[in-house]
């Protein structure tokens, strides 16, 4: 999965249940905020789907378990 892809899936989530979220960029890595959870994703263009799948289950307090599905 790309990068922007995932990025792009957890921005959409947010918006659909007013959630605020925001991207800052650390040094080597973008930090990506949505409500109270903030978590970090690596610069890499291609994300295998069991890092992405473990990313979006780190944003489950904010959006539900297996939001993503």
């Amino acid at each position: 999965m790309k990068r922007r892809q995932v990025i792009q899936r957890i921005r959409e989530e947010a918006e659909r249940r007013n959630l605020s979220f925001a991207v800052f960029e650390l040094a080597r890595h973008s930090a990506i905020s949505v409500g109270s959870t903030t978590r970090t994703l690596g610069r890499h263009r291609e994300i295998d789907d069991l890092t992405a799948r473990k990313f979006f289950d780190q944003f489950a307090p904010e959006f539900g378990k297996g939001w993503w599905r």
